[in-house]
């Protein structure tokens, strides 16, 4: 098979889960963030173990992934949709009922007159620039949003992956002025946001990336390991050139592998020449260009041809990889290719 196979963990992002749970603060509600396909790692799946493990709130990014959500869960779990509630999204928000938090006036209007006594959450902008509605819209319609009965008032913080950065505070600060004395369940953090501290916590924490074994949560068990399949070795001799632009050149004789991933499959060209991978636990450096579909590593040092090799797994996490590669986590998962063969594995914990 030259397929290269992506091994999931179910049991590892169900302990997670429950670990940041058990982080938040008393009586705080810990929801789980699946969106991208549960960053890449197939939300099915992924999504029925966080709900075995305990959770009752997922968040997705637009009103498809919560049609899939709910095909998924059943009716019961609470869905809510981070866009918010877009044209074109009414039927399938009341039809599935999904919980839109609300960016805008615009969205608002739209909600309340097109699914007048359906759920709804609203998204504030506290300093982020991005989604949401910032603090003089929302003192504009702040009453009439009130009136109409959410059931969450969120925000998102920028920098909660550094403890000491000063707009943290500044965006807890802004939060609570908006916030305060409206009666509404509220919700600021996600992982990094869980990590900053109880006064973070508020009603519910969003925990994403935390899940899938990704930084900030240093503490996560990992979650993934990437096997690529070796599909031909062939003796090279020194001064002979590797891959496109003779961007490598052997120094001595050498067995170079070659492997079923590239750049089509989620791994970029940035670790041409930089990355390792792992047979057990010794590293076998990646060598020349990686291109579209395939990958060459010297494994001149091995003492037989393995049938795979390791990417991603005990020696190297997501992280590592993403900083080789300059890039973080969260791009390096929900990158990960649609061939990848999935594999997942729970009962072991």
């Amino acid at each position: 098979m030259s397929t290269a196979t992506l091994s999931i963990d179910l049991d590892a992002i169900a302990a997670n889960w429950r670990a940041l749970d058990k982080a938040s603060a008393s009586g705080v509600q810990t929801a789980a963030v699946v969106k991208a396909d549960a960053y890449g790692l197939g939300i099915t799946r992924v999504a029925r173990a966080l709900a075995q493990a305990g959770a009752r709130r997922f968040f997705v990014a637009v009103t498809e992934e919560g049609a899939t959500l709910r095909q998924v869960l059943g009716p019961g779990p609470q869905i809510c949709i981070l866009s918010g509630h877009m044209a074109g999204d009414t039927d399938m928000i009341g039809d599935l009922d999904l919980t839109p938090m609300l960016n805008s006036l615009d969205q608002v209007t739209r909600h309340i007159e097109s699914l007048p006594g359906h759920a709804f959450g609203v998204q504030l902008d506290t300093g982020m620039n991005r989604l949401g509605m910032e603090e003089p819209e929302w003192e504009a319609i702040a009453p009439f949003v009130l009136e109409a009965g959410p059931e969450l008032l969120m925000s998102h913080l920028a920098c909660a992956d550094d403890p000491d950065h000063g707009l943290n505070e500044t965006q807890l600060a802004t939060f609570l002025a908006m916030t305060n004395g409206t009666g509404v369940p509220r919700s600021l953090a996600a992982t990094g946001g869980i990590l900053l501290g109880a006064k973070y916590h508020f009603d519910l924490t969003r925990p994403g990336i935390g899940l899938y074994g990704g930084r900030p949560y240093e503490a996560a068990r990992p979650a993934v390991t990437l096997s690529l399949p070796i599909i031909q070795t062939r003796d090279v001799a020194a001064g002979e050139a590797v891959g496109y632009s003779c961007a490598w050149v052997a120094e001595a004789p050498s067995v170079v592998a070659t492997l079923s991933a590239g750049y089509a499959d989620g791994l970029p060209r940035t670790l041409s020449n930089n990355a390792v991978l792992w047979d057990g636990d010794t590293p076998c450096p990646l060598i020349g260009r990686v291109s579209m579909d395939l990958i060459t590593v010297d494994i001149s040092h091995l003492q037989q041809v393995p049938r795979y090799l390791d990417i991603i797994g005990p020696n190297q996490t997501v992280d590592e990889l993403a900083d080789i590669a300059g890039t973080i986590g969260y791009e390096m998962l929900t990158s990960l290719s649609a061939r990848y063969i999935r594999r997942y594995y729970e009962g072991t914990a």
